[in-house]
């Protein structure tokens, strides 16, 4: 979750012109102050200094960081952020949420979802050392080379001559050793990979390319599901930014065109993104909330509170009157994802559910700090959001914060397929069906996956990897 980015002229006073979830609520990216003059120096140490100065203005756990830390010891302004934020990361208040980026990339992504890669997903068994697809993306090359949601990827290498297995990469170097098989996030990048699915074992060359995300896909990102006899409306959200505004608009006006009151909202691999994309989520599942009744609070650390906020529901032309939710999660859903499930809490109560596994447990957002002169967006963890029952304390997931119904993530089926596995359990769940719930570990606990999967992340993501996990 991060807050609008605003110029220098508005300072710190305008820090509340919008806010992100996971990510951020305009195509800049979060609050955002232009603290450096362009011509400042970009030394290791200066860049240092200046994190940990706007951590100690900002933190939302002040009390956390340390009383003095020496930044000579660390290699990278990112080395030493993590050293900072330890604790609060041993208490898992910020697994990692606190970062340096690139002010340009983060930029580029929020507005259009610009990205560089393969165009897939990536989910991996470590105990059984295998990579499968979870995820192609429309117009970028993965998809078109025809890798789809349930391939298998085999070995990868720069050609024949030193293809290598992936169980073999796995067994050598662990997830990271795929991550680097792959190759940088740079257009031009090529590789050879050896993929299997229902069509057969064959040895594809795919380029990485400069391509544009679509935030809901045009293959499966709506649907409206006949459950015998009962109109379901089903819309899949990768990612919470600026191009997903008319996409979901569109989605809700057919739902509303057609009286749909059931509703699945699939976040399972949702990241999180642009709070105010959130909230015209909310808004949209709000045609029966009024003017008058809280979306979310938004709250900063007792010396930072005059920055706090109360978003209230706003209807839209699109917006639906549901009567039962069922939010498709795994632990890759996060943040912006979260916020708007635990809006829908306190109004809908055991109508609203989580279905397949636990999420990540993110309940807190970034303000953004540039230094244009270093090309440095950092992103402070600054506030915490809860919703009008003034609930947020879910570190380790929503599972036990809301009703729930275990299910599969079953990658033999594309998502919104009413015989999915997760999708199934979601029309089950709104048909009234008796369920099994999810349990109550965090979510990366091994009861929580079946099969053991998890999205592929590298160690240092991109803003696209952060937002849209497991993406290649």
């Amino acid at each position: 979750m991060k807050y609008q980015r605003i110029t220098a002229a508005f300072a710190l006073a305008g820090l509340l012109s919008g806010c992100g979830g996971g990510g951020t609520s305009s195509a800049g990216g979060a609050a955002s102050t232009q603290t450096t003059p362009v011509n400042a120096a970009c030394s290791l140490v200066d860049r240092q200094n200046w994190a940990a100065a706007q951590l100690r203005e900002w933190y939302l756990f002040p009390e956390t960081l340390p009383a003095s830390l020496s930044p000579a010891p660390y290699a990278s302004v990112a080395d030493y952020i993590d050293a900072l934020t330890a604790t609060a990361r041993a208490q898992r208040r910020d697994r990692f949420f606190t970062y340096v980026t690139s002010i340009a990339e983060e930029n580029a992504f929020y507005a259009s979802g610009s990205s560089a890669g393969f165009g897939i997903r990536l989910s991996y068994d470590v105990a059984a050392r295998r990579v499968f697809v979870a995820e192609a993306f429309e117009g970028a090359p993965a998809l078109a080379a025809g890798i789809d949601r349930g391939t298998e990827i085999l070995a990868i290498g720069t050609g024949a001559a030193n293809l290598r297995s992936v169980s073999e990469i796995i067994a050598a170097e662990g997830t990271a050793g795929i991550t680097n098989a792959l190759g940088p996030t740079i257009a031009g990048t090529a590789r050879l990979l050896r993929v299997t699915d229902p069509a057969g074992t064959r040895d594809l060359n795919v380029t990485k390319a400069d391509y544009e995300l679509t935030p809901v896909s045009s293959r499966y990102g709506v649907r409206i599901i006949n459950d015998g006899g009962r109109m379901v409306g089903y819309v899949n959200l990768r990612t919470f930014i600026s191009p997903a505004d008319p996409a979901l608009r569109g989605a809700f006006a057919q739902f509303r065109a057609q009286g749909i009151t059931d509703i699945i909202v699939d976040f399972r691999y949702n990241g999180g993104g642009l709070v105010s994309i959130a909230e015209l989520f909310g808004d949209l599942l709000g045609r029966n909330r009024t003017s008058a009744e809280v979306f979310s609070y938004t709250a900063f650390r007792p010396e930072k509170a005059s920055n706090g906020s109360t978003r209230f529901f706003a209807q839209q032309a699109q917006s639906v009157a549901p009567a039962r939710i069922a939010f498709i999660g795994t632990g890759g859903t996060a943040s912006a994802s979260e916020l708007v499930m635990n809006a829908f809490i306190p109004y809908l109560h055991a109508n609203a559910a989580l279905i397949g596994t636990n999420t990540y447990g993110k309940p807190v957002g970034q303000i953004a700090v540039d230094r244009g002169a270093c090309d440095d967006r950092l992103r402070v963890v600054a506030f915490a959001t809860q919703n009008a029952a003034r609930q947020g304390d879910y570190y380790d997931g929503l599972a036990t914060k809301m009703a729930s119904c275990q299910a599969a993530d079953d990658f033999t089926r594309p998502m919104g397929d009413p015989a999915e596995a997760s999708t199934r359990a979601a029309l089950d769940f709104l048909a009234g069906r008796v369920c099994t719930p999810i349990s109550a570990a965090p979510p990366g606990a091994a009861a929580l996956r079946a099969p053991a999967r998890e999205l592929l992340m590298p160690d240092r993501p991109s803003t696209p990897q952060r937002e849209v996990p497991g993406s290649f």
